[in-house]
């Protein structure tokens, strides 16, 4: 069986580049203190050589796991593509994580080696003392005990390894962010980084005249799958950023000249706490790509002061691509998800695996092939792969409705349905009528135990700065605009929700946390 991607690599991608636009620009780092690093195609394949080199010099071996536990930064790059040239599997994590977070990944992914920065230097070798697997802890990055892995790299040969990897040979294991349960590693290949790339690049017209403001963090699928391997596959570029900033976003959009970006709602959010400047609207954005829940008020809001037209998707760590886009070239319906991208086969079920109706809620259901359109599965976890992946479709857990037009519509992860006295009741639409309060800046709507109606409805309220409200009147706000079964029964108020890396909330945490307070009424 044949597919788009062809029997291409990131080796092959990357010297094709390197060898026909050699002094094209592919990345401009902004460290944000002032200093901006361009490196172009040709560097880029140099340092990659370089580096799989010294993985090999250090003994690994193809099939080898390492870990990048390090924010946005060259190195990163570097080390993934200098280990997929070697046929060495990335590992990145999170550099917020505990230690008991990070030894539960080293030890799971067995990876053999952490790559890291001075500051996560007690973390990485607490980690380490207490992993078998780990051999050693690298230090990379601009201080001067992290400047001991530019040295080393510069001592070894500019040539490609001897390596050859194939396009179905794993290149990351990419665990997913935990919110409900442990961690899975998700095993990408060569083919679905290409994959991952064509899709953005063909739903969005890339082109080597585009540059993407990369803000998420790389170890995160999104800044890999949508917005570095969619600027590889196309010849684009990308401005990434060492860490987001909600107030230096459009100023870094207009220096670096960026017309596509990538977003989730929490950061959408925080960009429409700044203060407003008409300068912002100099931007040449032509899109900026988005997840996950914004209200139509914000939506306005963000058309109106910065004009960057928004495209919202849905996608997974496990699809490669977005599976779901709203369409460039037809009517945009961004409180939807869209339609299903050209390559992906998109169903709704119901709990036995049959298509709903219409209109009806059902579990999003992809069709692909694991290891090209599909992760090739779960690291090390059979019966997890077995449940996700049925002939051929990848359950995702999420559920959605498709409109008379044909638009899908997110309703709520599986998990996050609550039922209450029979009802099932989404929490996305209890927190968007919430979020539509002048006052609230965030919300969490969680289901917790009842002893009476199965499960009663918490919802948790971040308020704006300087706003005030009662959890009465959040009540009353609810009871005027949802039917009476969806109201929440207790509202409590927090400075902050607990999320990912990502912005996706915690919600077991959460459930955690007021786990009783049904029970004490």
């Amino acid at each position: 069986m044949a597919f788009s991607t062809g029997n291409r690599t990131l080796r092959s991608m990357l010297e094709y580049r390197a060898e026909s636009v050699a002094d094209d620009v592919f990345v401009v780092f902004d460290d944000l203190d002032g200093g901006n690093t361009p490196v172009t195609f040709r560097e880029l394949d140099v340092a990659a050589n370089r580096t799989a080199h010294l993985l090999l010099d250090l003994g690994m071996q193809p099939g080898d796991r390492i870990n990048l536990h390090l924010t946005n930064c060259l190195e990163f790059l570097y080390l993934w593509f200098g280990a997929a040239k070697a046929g060495i599997v990335i590992m990145p994590t999170n550099t917020q994580a505990s230690v008991e977070e990070l030894q539960y990944l080293l030890d799971h992914s067995g990876s053999r080696l952490i790559f890291t920065q001075s500051e996560f230097e007690s973390i990485a070798r607490t980690a380490r003392e207490r992993c078998a697997s780990v051999e050693d802890v690298l230090l990379c990055g601009v201080g001067e005990r992290d400047a001991q892995f530019h040295a080393r790299v510069l001592e070894q040969p500019d040539t490609a390894p001897k390596a050859e990897p194939r396009s179905e040979d794993v290149v990351a294991i990419m665990y997913t962010s935990g919110t409900t349960a442990k961690p899975k590693g998700v095993l990408v290949t060569n083919a679905n980084y290409i994959y991952a790339g064509e899709t953005v690049a063909k739903a969005i017209r890339l082109s080597p005249r585009d540059r993407h403001l990369t803000v998420l963090p790389l170890f995160h699928g999104n800044a890999q799958y949508y917005s570095t391997m969619s600027a590889l596959v196309s010849g684009a570029s990308i401005a990434l950023m060492a860490r987001f900033s909600a107030s230096r976003f459009f100023d870094q959009a207009v220096t670096h000249g960026c017309t596509v970006a990538s977003l989730f709602a929490a950061p959408i959010r925080m960009i429409l706490a700044q203060p407003r400047t008409e300068a912002h609207r100099r931007n040449a954005f032509r899109v900026v790509i988005f997840a996950q829940n914004v209200t139509e008020s914000q939506l306005t809001e963000w058309e109106q002061r910065f004009g960057a037209p928004l495209l919202q998707l849905w996608g997974m760590t496990e699809t490669m691509g977005p599976p779901l886009m709203n369409p460039m070239d037809f009517a945009r319906n961004n409180l939807s998800i869209g339609f299903p991208v050209m390559g992906y086969e998109v169903a709704l079920v119901d709990d036995d695996g049959r298509p709903v109706k219409q209109g009806q809620v059902g579990e999003i259901a992809v069709r692909g092939e694991p290891g090209w359109t599909l992760m090739k599965g779960y690291f090390d976890n059979p019966e997890a792969t077995a449940q996700t992946i049925r002939n051929g479709w990848l359950m995702s857990g999420d559920n959605a409705r498709q409109d008379a037009k044909g638009y899908f519509h997110f309703v709520d992860r599986a998990k996050d349905m609550i039922k209450r006295s029979g009802e099932n009741i989404a929490a996305s639409e209890v927190e968007a009528v919430i979020l539509e309060h002048k006052s609230v800046f965030d919300c969490a709507v969680i289901g917790v135990p009842d002893p009476v109606r199965d499960e009663s409805i918490v919802a948790v309220v971040v308020l704006r700065e300087g706003e005030r409200l009662s959890d009465a009147e959040v009540i009353e706000w609810c009871r005027d605009r949802l039917a009476r079964f969806r109201v929440p029964g207790h509202v409590v108020f927090k400075d902050a929700l607990p999320r990912t890396s990502v912005g996706k909330i915690q919600k077991h945490l959460l459930r955690g946390e007021y786990a009783g307070l049904a029970a004490r009424d």
